[in-house]
């Protein structure tokens, strides 16, 4: 030892370092042994560190394994022979006690390259089918407790007596294993003990849940009540919460995944009912109330009714009491919602449309400061799309604009700001949205647009009414009466008319329909007067209808049509009865016309008392509501008048009965009539594209050639229906042409004569005369 002390760090090999290093405590413990007395107690000292020593020496032994670099056997056995020579001491106590330690077998392992690990030369990768196994192995290792109806009804009677934490985790777990079934699994990585495999066990467990467990917690938590009704009262205030704390969240999860998977409109909207009354506990899980939010927008927009009503009232709590958190982002979801589902309009489509206007209206109306940031920013949107369409005259940037997303935008906006008016904050926005709608209806003012030119002065009337803006609309209705010429023969006749409610263009061939000039004309009286009548009260009424006047006394002069003159010459009248009204009292006024607030107090004051004209609007409102609820559920006014329908009969059905009845004239070929039918529908559609150059040359330079290249946004239903009933009689006269003359040719190769066939030919159902007879009337 005292030589190896002595020498030099670098004189030393690897295996004397590490033996020296190993055995320097030993050393130092075996030289202050020797210095001592050998006395009692220093002997059991010296016996209890022995035996320490020999249990660190076999712990070495065992834990060291054969095949390390630095653990040989070979090396190891020469360290307990130089144990010998070192301390003969500790050395004797081994061989007494421990001499397993001592007859250490080399043989055990050999060499050093036997004890290492040989990788083999390919590695075998891990199968699906091996993990699969590895799964289904520890899933059956998992007991499931079957729920029972007997279960749950113990599980009722004891939360009403009294419930416990421990009850409130079982019931949680059931719960949450009834949640899983909808899904078709068992859980996900966390699954309940419990398994449901009846749909009565699930009924009743779901039910009592949604009933009646929240009573019961809310005892057990012993929350005191709020103070005011605006205040809420968090259930995390609760001294119990920390015990009860994750099954509440693991429920609260479960009850949105119900939500998700429901599909069944009675269930869901019980469900909702109960999530709106434990919005609170929602309120203390910042993530369950974000994933609730998110399903609730979807139900919002795409649920049944009372699903959606329910839905907008759980979104509508959750913002009240924490509006600073999610106020900004839900507002942002509900309008992306609301745009998504506007693509399409029907009249089924359009009250669900509207009921998301009104309610996402109110959402914006909480805050207008927020509203103002989402609005301007929107509203901008709108305006940059108009100017690209301004620009780049093409077809897709027309679209971009002409589509029902863009109108419903806008209306939607002007429903915003007419409801937060009067607000300093939102007022500034009225003017550029304003300037949209008029470079919306500007942007392509031919008469297919007319509809959408419709919807946008519905927007601006609306806007100019409620926030007291003068905005120019008449201009834009008066200018259809110098465009259309109302005197015109119409070249078609369909007994449907025109819903200009769900659709934003018309085809040529509605253009050329008396429809579309009977519901032209009720549309313009229905704009003028609801605009006007928001102007009644306004001391410069008679100056404002003077423009007026003058275009409707014009277009009675011309119109020759007594059906189209007496709605507009009954609107003429009742406007100059209004303007002399108004004149009349604003000549026994006494200030001037620069006092505004006198001006305001007066017309205050007309309002109050009521004009002509705003008494005959609200008896023409009350009747021309009871018109569109008829039109929006999909009933026909014309259903009241009782006219004669004509049946008419298949194409197939006629040529079986006339081959049964003129047998002897069918013998020879038997596709004949199939291949004549086919070549009148050709110079047919010649004829209908030539009656249609007009209006399609003034449709060419928007990029709007023909019907079917129109935006994806648009839908017209109406027109392919009416197209249909006009194309299914002209095709059934050209068929009955088609078979009289085949029945002539093969009258001659029979050498029938002519009386002959013609005696045949008369029969009871004249389908020919019929037809004429209906569109002659």
């Amino acid at each position: 030892m005292a030589a190896t002390g002595k020498r030099s760090l670098a004189e030393l090999s690897l295996d004397e370092f590490l033996a020296a290093g190993s055995e320097s405590e030993p050393d130092a413990g075996s030289e202050e042994e020797a210095a001592r007395p050998a006395k009692g107690a220093a002997a059991q000292r010296r016996q209890s560190g022995k035996a320490q020593r020999a249990g660190k020496a076999r712990q070495q032994l065992q834990a060291r394994p054969a095949g390390r670099k630095k653990g040989k056997a070979s090396e190891h056995k020469d360290q307990l022979s130089r144990l010998k020579d070192k301390d003969p001491e500790f050395y004797k106590f081994l061989e007494e006690n421990d001499r397993t330690l001592l007859n250490f077998d080399a043989s055990d392992s050999s060499d050093e390259e036997d004890g290492l690990h040989i990788p083999p030369d390919t590695l075998e990768e891990a199968s699906d089918e091996d993990e699969e196994e590895r799964e289904t192995v520890k899933r059956k290792r998992v007991h499931f407790i079957p729920v029972s109806l007997k279960m749950v009804e113990e599980w009722k009677k004891a939360a009403e007596r009294r419930l416990t934490p421990k009850l409130f985790h079982e019931i949680t777990q059931a719960f949450k294993a009834s949640v899983a079934t909808t899904r078709g699994d068992n859980g996900g990585a966390d699954p309940s003990k419990f398994q449901i495999t009846d749909a009565a066990v699930f009924n009743a467990l779901v039910s009592f849940c949604v009933r009646d467990l929240f009573h019961c917690l809310q005892k057990l938590l012993l929350l005191k009540p709020p103070k005011s009704k605006q205040k809420m009262v968090l259930p995390s205030t609760s001294p119990l919460w920390s015990k009860l704390r994750l099954d509440i969240k693991a429920y609260l999860s479960c009850t949105i995944q119900l939500l998700s998977c429901l599909t069944e409109a009675s269930v869901g909207a019980a469900v909702l009912q109960h999530v709106s009354s434990i919005v609170p506990y929602y309120l203390s899980f910042p993530k369950q109330c974000r994933a609730l939010l998110k399903q609730a927008i979807n139900l919002w927009s795409t649920g049944e009714e009372t699903v959606r009503v329910l839905a907008f009232l759980v979104l509508n709590k959750i913002c009240r009491y924490k509006k600073e958190v999610y106020l900004s982002p839900l507002l942002k979801q509900m309008y992306i919602a609301f745009v998504k589902n506007s693509r399409f309009t029907s009249p089924n489509v359009l009250p669900m449309i509207n009921f998301m206007q009104r309610t996402l209206t109110e959402m914006y109306a909480l805050d207008t400061h927020i509203s103002y940031q989402h609005a301007f920013i929107y509203i901008r949107q709108l305006a940059i799309h108009l100017r690209s369409a301004m620009t780049i005259k093409k077809k897709e940037n027309f679209q971009s604009v002409y589509n029902w997303q863009y109108i419903h935008c806008l209306y939607f906006w002007c429903r915003v700001l007419s409801t937060i008016y009067p607000s300093e904050v939102m007022e500034p926005l009225i003017y550029p949205l304003t300037q949209v709608i008029i470079g919306c209806i500007k942007l392509v003012p031919t008469a297919r647009f007319y509809p959408l030119r419709m919807h946008c002065i519905r927007a601006l009337t609306l806007l100019s009414e409620n926030t007291r803006t003068f905005i120019p609309v008449l201009p834009f209705i008066l200018e259809v009466f110098q465009q259309v010429d109302f005197n015109k023969k119409p070249g078609r006749i369909s007994a449907k008319p025109i819903n200009f409610a769900v659709i934003l263009k018309l085809s040529n061939a509605n253009l050329q329909e008396k429809a579309f000039r009977d519901g032209l004309i009720e549309q313009l009286y229905d704009l003028m007067l609801e605009y006007l009548h928001c102007q009644a009260y306004s001391i410069g009424f008679p100056e404002l209808v003077l423009p007026t006047v003058i275009q409707l006394k014009s277009f009675l002069k011309e119109c020759k049509i007594a059906n189209y003159c007496k709605p507009i010459r009954q609107l003429l009248e009742k406007l100059q009865e209004n303007s002399a009204y108004i004149a009349s009292r604003r000549q026994k006024a006494t200030f001037g016309v620069a006092s505004r607030e006198s001006v305001e107090q007066w017309e205050k004051q007309v309002k109050e008392e009521g004009t002509p004209l705003t008494k005959y609007y609200t008896q023409w409102k009350k009747l021309r509501e009871k018109e569109i609820q008829l039109e929006i559920s999909g009933k026909e006014r014309l259903e009241d008048l009782n006219f004669p329908e004509i049946k008419r009969k298949k194409q197939d059905e006629s040529k079986e009965e006339d081959k049964k009845e003129f047998k002897d004239l069918f013998e020879l070929d038997s596709d004949s009539d199939e291949e004549n039918v086919g070549f009148p529908i050709k110079g047919k559609a010649k004829a209908k594209q030539a009656s249609d150059d007009s209006s399609e040359a003034s449709s060419k330079d928007y990029g709007e050639d023909d019907d079917e290249e129109e935006g994806k946004y648009e839908i017209e239903e109406d027109e392919e229906e009416l197209e249909d009933d006009s194309d299914s009689d002209e095709e059934s006269k050209e068929a009955a042409r088609v078979s009289q003359g085949s029945q002539k040719q093969r009258s001659c190769t029979r050498g029938m004569s002519r009386s002959d066939l013609e005696q045949l030919a008369q029969g009871e159902e004249d389908i020919v005369e019929d037809l004429a007879f209906s569109d002659d009337d």
